[in-house]
């Protein structure tokens, strides 16, 4: 699981949670191609900031090392083009165009219709296609359709008639991804995992009838690399991504490049897990991804570590198929060592639980955090990227074989330097809370990030007999094991243990996080979506539930006060041990959801508190932060690493630079890894 911190810069002005313009409007072109970059933005348009970010400590690594980071990394680049496909099946073809234009066109770079087009290519690269990252909606094409074809023949691009509709038909395909509000999730949704004429029912029978010889206690992750497609007879099939199978050009270059990493692997545990995850995608076998993640989430020593693969499932509407994506992470031991107790602490944390006892493990194992700096990110996590992960996803090995957590150190910092300022001052209500945000903000996001992850998505178990939570709690499934990481979190950060065991100085510091999630969960994250809509990204759906549940809980008690002064709408916390309880009380009742599998009641939370937006409030925030100027979503380029050879052509070393654009990468990227 991803904690989803895709960076919005927070209520706080601080670090945000949850996975980034001056524009709350996720379909609207608002770019100004003369807008005057901050020394830490490497481009900005729409309502994105693109950042860059260092990887501290490459230089200490040995040549062998870097070699190894490397090939990692080229690993996950040559997978790029996959994620594009698998967000909407005419994705690639517009890139195609989209690369050609911005490589080739010889006209006018500077007139408007050039600015509309040069914005649209930017949003379609950094959302990996052309709806949103976030909110799944499609971008409006502000050029025309002439413009367009002037554009095509004078790069000497094609586009069929298709593509052009996909880009222009605002009626066509306009979410990627619906979770709610529509009799077939499935036929609603855009996303390039099924054939579009394939219903919900047909799946759930499909796979149901895939399960029946499973050992229950040890499922496969059914689906996970492949796409559903209708055969001519009409019965449904998989097309597995694999070597010889789906996608089989660029996965012959990740294998390559893993074969490679796996010469310079740092021991044998590392070794043999990369041989284990070359051996699933050449055979595309899930039984190879189970052995895989188990080899991984054992291999713990050494310098440096990765995520590769088809992993997160938020992009399937019923939470079947993984997107492709690769962190490359280089461990920072010093962090590390200071955050080590978070994960030492697990049973700990377990036993002290407000969860059923029933609903708890009664042996915690194999939990690893580390704070990494990150080297290379490719697919689904890049350019918006996530702050922390927890995998392996899947429920028996985490319960038998352990979990790694990583908290992403250089893209915390990356955030905390590009920061900008107002929120506080707009948003908080008091002098008291400001000054609690400027002096403990920082530290209460990390400590909420390894919160979540280390421990809350460790944490709890399903009753015997249940299924896998896409089965039970089906597209309500992300939103709430989401809010059950969040609120172990939440629970967590205001217990004195963690100022005992010198993981906090202050309480201080969990109320300034009480502060933050409240104000976003309210509040601020509204801006990242227009007006009329309502919440479909399973973190910001996770957020407002828990916030707002919190806030009918303690109403009678006015453990949280909604004030309004001068026209502007506060929510204050009156009481956060009260809060804190009340927290607990949730998280007992989504534990119990997941545990027995309550699709009713998880549904009824979900709908009930996450996804209808209080139109008002929703309004007053847009005018609220319109000033503010601030872009609600960022992302990065990566570093550019060059081999360094010797006189007979054998890579010896491994140099890395700072020196790429947003465009520039992204021509690149094209040039040297497209494949599809």
């Amino acid at each position: 699981m991803k904690s989803k911190l895709i960076m919005s810069v927070m209520a706080a002005g601080i670090l945000a949670s949850c996975n980034q313009s001056e524009s709350t409007d996720d379909t609207k072109d608002h770019s100004d191609m003369n807008v005057e970059l901050s020394e830490h933005q490497v481009d900005r348009f729409a309502d994105i900031q693109v950042l860059r970010y260092k990887v501290e400590g490459f230089d200490k690594l040995s040549p062998e090392q870097r070699m190894l980071v490397y090939h990692l990394t080229e690993a996950g680049m040559h997978g790029r083009d996959i994620i594009y496909s698998t967000n909407y099946r005419y994705n690639m073809e517009i890139r195609r165009a989209i690369d050609a234009i911005e490589s080739g066109y010889e006209g006018d770079r500077e007139s408007e219709d050039w600015m509309k087009f040069h914005t649209y290519a930017r949003r379609v690269w950094f959302s990996n296609g052309i709806h949103h990252h976030y909110s799944n909606a499609k971008f409006k094409a502000d050029f025309t359709p002439e413009y367009l074809d002037q554009l095509l023949e004078a790069s000497g691009a094609t586009l069929s008639d298709a593509a052009k509709a996909a880009i222009f038909d605002n009626s066509k395909d306009a979410k990627k991804v619906v979770k709610s509000g529509a009799s077939d999730v499935l036929l609603a949704s855009c996303v390039n995992f099924y054939d579009p004429d394939i219903t919900e029912a047909e799946v759930r029978a499909f796979y149901a009838q895939q399960s029946a010889g499973d050992d229950p206690d040890r499922p496969v992750s059914l689906g996970l690399n492949s796409k559903l497609v209708r055969a001519e007879d009409g019965s449904l099939r998989e097309e597995v991504y694999k070597v010889g199978g789906m996608y089989s050009e660029a996965l012959q270059q990740v294998v390559y490049h893993l074969t490679e990493a796996q010469k310079y692997a740092e021991n044998e545990a590392q070794a043999d897990a990369l041989k284990l995850l070359i051996e699933y995608y050449q055979t595309g076998d899930l039984k190879t991804w189970d052995d895989y993640n188990i080899a991984w989430v054992n291999a713990t020593e050494g310098d440096i570590d990765y995520i590769n693969g088809f992993i997160e499932v938020y992009n399937d509407p019923i939470g079947y198929r993984g997107s492709y994506e690769t962190i490359v992470q280089v461990r920072d031991f010093e962090a590390s060592e200071r955050m080590a107790r978070v994960s030492q602490e697990a049973q700990w944390f377990e036993d002290n639980s407000p969860i059923m006892d029933e609903h708890k493990k009664h042996s915690v194992v194999g939990i690893t955090y580390n704070i990494i700096n990150v080297a290379g990110e490719a697919g689904d996590a890049s350019p918006a990227t996530p702050i922390g992960v927890n995998l392996p996803n899947a429920n028996w090995i985490r319960a038998e074989h352990g979990s790694k957590s990583v908290s992403l150190g250089n893209i915390e910092h990356a955030y905390e330097e590009a920061r900008g300022g107002g929120f506080l001052e707009e948003f908080a209500f008091s002098t008291e809370e400001r000054e609690r945000a400027e002096q403990y903000g920082s530290s209460s996001s990390k400590m909420h990030t390894a919160l979540h992850e280390v421990i809350g998505h460790a944490s709890g178990k399903l009753n015997p007999g249940v299924g896998t939570t896409k089965e039970t709690l089906r597209n309500y499934a992300s939103t709430l094991e989401e809010a059950r990481a969040d609120l172990v979190a939440l629970y967590y950060i205001m217990d004195q243990h963690l100022v005992d065991i010198g993981l906090m100085e202050t309480l201080e510091v969990g109320k300034a996080e009480y502060d933050n999630y409240i104000r976003n969960g309210m509040m601020l994250q509204l801006r990242r979506i227009e007006v009329g809509d309502s919440i479909e990204e399973d973190h910001m759906r996770n957020r407002q539930l828990i916030a707002s549940w919190a806030f009918e809980r303690g109403a009678e008690d006015n453990v949280i006060e909604r004030k309004v002064v001068d026209g502007k709408t506060y929510f204050v916390i009156n009481d956060y041990e009260k809060l804190r309880v009340i927290f607990g009380e949730l998280l007992r009742e989504v534990q119990r959801i997941k545990s027995e599998g309550d699709f009713e009641a998880g549904q009824a939370l979900v709908e009930g508190y996450g996804v209808i937006v209080d139109q008002e409030l929703h309004e007053e925030v847009l005018r609220r932060t319109e000033a503010l100027n601030q872009p609600p979503y960022s992302g990065f380029v990566n570093p550019r690493m060059e081999p360094v050879m010797d006189d007979n052509g054998n890579m010896v070393d491994v140099e890395i630079h700072y020196d790429e654009g947003f465009t520039e990468q992204m021509l690149r990227y094209a040039r040297e890894y497209g494949h599809l």
